[in-house]
Formats: C-alpha cells, structure tokens, sequence
C-alpha cells in the first residue's frame, strides 16, 4: 500500500469519527434542551447496565468502584470511535457498507432512545432526537466520502474516467490518489476534492460544537433548585455525638463521611435532573387514602435528624461501599400511617425519577428503627447524586432493597404482586445486613516496625449493633479490641487493639459480635444475591 493510499484511508477513518462525533453532540445538544429526553451515549450506556451479566457487573463495582460509570462511558465511546473509524477507512473505496454500518449504528441507539427506562419525555421528542442524530451522522460521512472520491470514477495514470457520467462538473482543486490496480495490474486513482472535504469537516464540527454547548447550557434545572434552597431546623434534632466516639489513629475512617467521600452505587448512567419545581412523591396502592407530596409539604412536615451508616449488597468483606452520614427526613411510617396501610400488603415498591424499582419489606419501614424519606445530607441537601431532591434511607437492609434515590414512587404492596430491578436480575428479595468488620490500619501488605502496633477498624451490625470485635495474629488466639463509644445501634463502631509485634510476615484477622449473641461467620460467601460474608484479614511485614 502506498504513502497516498494509506493517507487517504487515514482521511476516511477521520471522516467517520467527524461524522460520529458530530451527530452524537448534535443529539446531545437537542436531548438537553427538551425535557425528559435521554441522549444516545446515555441511552446505549442504560441498555448495557440492564443486559451486563450479574457477575461482569460485581466485578465492574469491585474493580473500578465509583468510577465505573465512566469505564462504561469510555468503553461505549471508543467501540463507537473503533467502528465508525473503520467504515470511514473502507469508505474511500465504496461509500455503501460504511453508511450501512453508520446506518446500522445509528439504528441502535435510536432503539436504545426510543425504549429507554430512564427517558421521560414523549416518543415524538426521543424521535426527533434519534433524527438529528441520523441526518448528521450517516449525511455528514456521505459528505466527507464523496469528497474524498468514494465511488467516484477511478482513472487509470494518463486515461480519462471510465464513467463519463459520473464525472465531476465543476473545476475544483483536486489531488489525484492512487486506490489500487485494476485486474491487468495497472494503477487505479481517484480525485480527492481538498476544498469540499475541509468545507464539510468545518461544518460539521462547527455543528458538532454548537450541540455541545447546548448540552452545557441544557438541563441543570436540579441544580439551581438545590443552590436556592434552604432546608429548616429539624424538629427532632439527632443527639449530640459522643465523646470517643472514634480514636485518633491515621488511616481509621472517620465517624462520619463527607458527602464528596460517600459511595454511590446505583444504575443512573447520568445523574437524574430532578427539579423541585413540579415535583411530586405519590403514595398510593394498597391504602386507604393515596397521597401526592410536593417537597414543600414535605418541608411543612415534622423532619426529624438521624445519623444512618449505609452499606451496597455489592460490597466484599473488607471492602469500602459502607459509609455512615446524618440524614434530616420525615419519618416513613408517618407517610405511611396516613396513607392508611391495608391489611395483607407486606412490601413498598418504590420508584426512582430514571425507573430504577426496589422492593421494601413493610415492617422495615413501620418499625422503630425510623426509616426516612430523606431530604437532607450532612447538614445540607442532598447532593445530585445521592438522590436530590428526596430519597429512601431505611437502616439494617442494603441499599438495593432500601435506598431509592430520586424518589418519586412509593406503592404500597405484596412481594408476590411485583419484582423489582435488581431482584429480577437474580439478587434476594429480602437483604438484611451482614453483621460485619473491616481491618483499616494497617493496610494489606504495608511494612512495620517490630514493637507496639496499632490495629483498628470499624465494625457495623444493624439494627442491634455491635458488642464486641476480636483480633487475631496467624491463626492464634482471638484478643478482644477496644471499642470506641456507640453512636448507635445503626451506626458503624470503631475499634483498636494494640499488638506486639514481631518480626517476620503475619496475617491479621477480625471478627465481631452482635447484641443479639450472633459471632460474625468466617465462611465465604459472594456478594450475590444477598450479602458477602467471612473474615476480613491482611497481611503484614514486621522488620
């Protein structure tokens, strides 16, 4: 393959990412300007998250953590990049296969627009959108191949064009390009339009730049409400926190976690814009009398303030998806008691604003362990991606049973009746939390000093709460740990054994209790489909 071979099929693959590129911000740009309409990056990302097997999934969480979202996005991205690139490059030579696989592309995420869960808008602005992203993309790379010469008549070195009726018209500046040989072995050229490529290059980034600035200045309807509110005093204040009620060691997680710090855990590919103008929590099924809640009347409401540790099903023993915050809500069995509760329901369906489902044993959320609808985080409201503006925070059950962000649904109901997201994707319908501990200092593998250590960590059993955590050093003895004051019972409690150590490579395992008598188990067990469980240990070296 020759230099200008090889340049002009580089000019092709550039032409089907200019071409991609365009008509995806160009669609992005409309989606931000209706209402309710999920962008094609967005809604091809939403169609993996629900088709991802169980297990890829565990291992996306564990692997990337938070950041496994923008994996995702990335990955979308560059297989678009990849194919669209491709077509580009085999373009020069035949336009059809490319804009059949552009084709093909574009049909995809328009499907993926069109059936969206997460999409609120009607189906006519979600087609409009998939048609800016279908005139943009398949029309821009049909533009840029034709002025690379793609079908057009090739030329044999000093002939003329084998079809005459294909000929160009007008006088342009043209390159001549070798493409290949023809079946007697002599060299096949094609006329390269230099000014009609950059021309169509220009525009389409130009359009492809004005729909990304519309995505900027699109949307973020949810921000502006959450910078203008103001969340009241609650009329239930939670108690003043202890005194040691963690120990000063570096390394120990601290009692309560930063809003920036928490985790988050959840299948929104793109935070919800959930504004609180014209928003709505519906209370309704099986109840007496259904209620419609705007925030205001949730603000009017007696908010009560707790302070709530939360843990993902997906976390592994010793992992980090467990944090611990102070929550300002209304109680849920208040909303509940007015609705008026029928006889035989035994769950609550609830919804989020993207269509995320869960499903809540009813007790859980009737008993004195006062879970909340919670409008507040630490103080302030709840950031965009914890839930702005309401969510469910329901203490001793994991988060995809419990904690439904951008709540907008509550259905009062029958575990029979109904099968919410993730259940239907294989986990338990019912997930306490595993009673559970975690070794934070010192870190697996880290390097020591022979002499006195300290080992901590926190430890976490709602709702009975922690009694005791037991260290042990290569299978040894079980020594008891100092616990740090209770915050309460659904709280995390930090602990601290002072160890000895002594040269060579040691393994340091933890266990804890319960106040119900129950001993953390040292059997392994998955993240799926209700929990993992087993000791968390780690591995030192002491010099």
């Amino acid at each position: 393959m020759s230099t200008s071979t090889a340049s002009l099929r580089a000019l092709g693959a550039v032409s089907g990412l200019v071409a991609a590129t365009a008509g995806v911000l160009a669609a992005h740009g409309v989606a931000a300007l209706l209402t309710g309409v999920t962008p094609p990056v967005t809604a091809v990302g939403n169609r993996a998250i629900d088709w991802t097997p169980q297990p890829v999934k565990e291992w996306a969480i564990e692997t990337f953590g938070a950041a496994d979202k923008t994996v995702l996005v990335g990955g979308v991205l560059v297989t678009v990049a990849l194919l669209t690139g491709a077509a580009g490059a085999g373009g020069v030579r035949r336009r059809g296969p490319a804009l059949a696989l552009m084709t093909g592309l574009v049909a995809l995420a328009s499907a993926a627009m069109l059936t969206d869960r997460t999409s609120t808008a009607g189906p006519a602005a979600q087609a409009g959108t998939a048609a800016v992203l279908a005139v943009v993309g398949i029309g821009g790379l049909w533009w840029l191949l034709r002025a690379l010469g793609a079908d057009a008549p090739a030329r044999q070195p000093g002939g003329r064009a084998r079809d005459h009726a294909l000929t160009p018209r007008r006088r342009t500046p043209r390159t001549r390009v070798l493409v290949g040989e023809d079946l007697a072995g002599r060299e096949i050229t094609s006329d390269v339009d230099r000014r009609r490529f950059l021309q169509a290059a220009g525009a389409l980034a130009a359009v492809g730049a004005a729909g990304g600035a519309a995505a900027r200045m699109g949307g973020g309807a949810a921000v502006a409400s959450r910078d203008a509110l103001r969340l009241p005093a609650p009329a239930v204040p939670a108690r003043a926190v202890p005194g040691g009620v963690s120990f000063d060691i570096p390394g120990l997680t601290p009692h309560l976690t930063p809003n920036a710090d928490f985790y988050r855990v959840d299948t929104a590919l793109t935070v919800p814009d959930v504004p609180l103008d014209g928003y709505r929590l519906r209370i309704h099924g099986l109840v007496d009398n259904p209620l419609e809640l705007t925030f205001q009347d949730l603000l009017d409401r007696r908010l009560v303030e707790r302070r709530i540790t939360l843990t993902c099903v997906s976390n592994p023993v010793g992992g980090d998806l467990v944090d611990n915050a102070s929550w300002l809500g209304v109680p849920m069995r208040e909303l509940l008691a007015e609705a008026g509760v029928r006889e035989g329901a035994d769950a609550v369906r609830s919804t989020s604003a993207d269509g995320f489902t869960a499903g809540t044993p009813l007790e859980a959320l009737t008993d004195d362990r006062e879970a909340l609808v919670a409008i507040g985080m630490n103080g302030e409201p709840l950031p965009l991606e914890h839930g702005f503006p309401v969510r469910m925070v329901t203490p001793g059950l994991y988060g995809y049973v419990s904690a439904t962000k951008w709540l907008v649904d509550l259905e009062v109901t029958r575990f029979a009746d109904f099968s919410a997201y993730w259940t239907s994707r294989g986990y338990a319908e019912q997930a306490p939390i595993k009673l559970s501990s975690r070794i934070d200092v010192p870190g697996s593998f880290e390097q020591l000093g022979a002499g006195q250590q300290t080992v901590a960590g926190v430890a976490w059993a709602q709702p009975h709460g922690i009694d005791a955590v037991e260290v042990r050093v290569d299978g040894g003895d079980w020594q008891q740990a100092e616990l740090a004051e209770e915050d309460s019972e659904v709280t995390w409690r930090p602990w601290r054994w002072d160890w000895p150590a002594e040269p060579g490579t040691h393994r340091l395992e933890v266990r804890a209790s319960d106040r119900t008598g129950e001993t953390q188990t040292s059997q392994r067990a998955p993240v799926a489909p209700d929990g993992s469980t087993g000791w968390h240990s780690v591995t030192v070296t002491v010099s």
